[in-house]
């Protein structure tokens, strides 16, 4: 199975490295990178983005072999990122340095979004099974920062952010519960599905009960924005923009972003000038009207996924300017590399990568 772009791992991993069972086993894709420069994968919308793309960069695929990847992280001081891959209970490990791709940690409570807080540790929503916020400590002890609130179960945490104040804020919705595909169906025990924050003091507070399953959050550049993706919106998914209080309440809710044309958003990352890079592929809604396929009658998706797959990026004022073509859905990215301009996306089965001119907000 072809892990990484080169197709070739060091036989010298082992064990924990790339042991992986049977029943972690995925169907790996092969990818092949645009020759041309520059890459026709990488679209501009609007002539304002045409100063992010870099002439002379194209989409890679770094590794491949995962059921749904999500929750990318970068680690600066460790050239790694940490990704999910929720259905097979494991956060997967990229390494700049060798560009190995391994197991980092298996069984993973079927970890969704992670991100790295300001000491430089790993914090994780475990997605099921024990519905919990928890933080990797230096040595690897793992510290649970919450799993209830109000005395009951926290529903499916979903993805995760950290405030330059070291506050924690991540969204609750119920994905991880709904079934057992990305751990195990069990029922809500909270009344609405919430975005929470977490105090310097541990104290869990609920910033925002009125989303329907929130899910991708980021902050703007200098934090006086909250944008939280809703998954159930009017009519189309969509990022709602609030206004951050110093008491840390947030305020004059804004549809910025209304994912139209069958599209649909997920996680996201803000970069230094504001624009918002979405992870972006089809909504599965359906045709209302068949088509006749071999003599059946077949419901279609409405939009083509080959014509959705992607990341969108939209400036400050939610209109589209960008869009980067994959060949699969991309769930979640996030901006890592040395210079903190490497677009990592984390698509289905596999993680691209693409540098850009700019770099990520945080």
């Amino acid at each position: 199975m072809t892990l990484s772009r080169r197709g070739i791992l060091s036989a010298a991993l082992s064990g924990a490295a790339l042991a992986i069972s049977g029943q972690a086993r995925a169907q790996s894709f092969a990818f092949k990178p645009n020759q041309r420069y520059p890459d026709p994968a990488v679209e501009i919308l609007d002539p304002s983005f045409a100063k992010y793309r870099l002439y002379s960069s194209t989409v890679e695929q770094l590794a491949s072999g995962m059921r749904w990847a999500e929750g990318p992280a970068y680690f600066p001081d460790e050239g790694v990122l940490l990704l999910s891959d929720i259905p097979n209970n494991r956060i997967m490990k990229y390494s700049e340095k060798d560009d190995s791709f391994t197991v980092f940690r298996s069984p993973a409570n079927y970890a969704n979004g992670n991100a790295r807080d300001r000491q430089g540790r790993l914090v994780s929503c475990e997605h099921s099974v024990t519905r919990r916020i928890t933080r990797t400590e230096k040595n690897g002890t793992v510290t649970v920062l919450a799993d209830s609130f109000e005395g009951k179960r926290l529903n499916a945490p979903n993805d995760i952010v950290v405030k330059s104040d070291d506050t924690i804020w991540f969204t609750d919705p119920l994905f991880g519960i709904n079934g057992n595909w990305e751990g195990f169906k069990a029922k809500s025990e909270q009344a609405t599905t919430n975005v929470f924050r977490i105090g310097t003091d541990g104290k869990l507070t609920a910033v925002i009960t009125d989303l329907v399953n929130p899910n991708g959050l980021a902050f703007s550049p200098d934090e006086k924005k909250l944008y939280v993706v809703e998954w159930k919106g009017t009519p189309n998914r969509s990022i709602w923009s609030y206004d951050v209080n110093a008491d840390g309440t947030v305020g004059n809710k804004v549809k910025l972003i209304d994912a139209a044309d069958q599209g649909s958003l997920d996680g996201f990352r803000v970069d230094r000038d504001g624009n918002l890079w979405c992870g972006w592929g089809s909504n599965g809604a359906l045709a209302s009207d068949p088509l006749d396929v071999n003599g059946r009658k077949v419901f279609p998706l409405k939009g083509r996924s080959e014509d959705l797959d992607g990341v969108m990026v939209f400036n400050p004022s939610g209109k589209p300017i960008g869009f980067i073509r994959l060949p699969e859905r991309c769930a979640n990215l996030t901006f890592g590399g040395p210079k903190n301009n490497r677009l990592y996306m984390a698509a289905s089965h596999s993680l691209y990568a693409l540098y850009v001119e700019t770099e990520g907000a945080v």
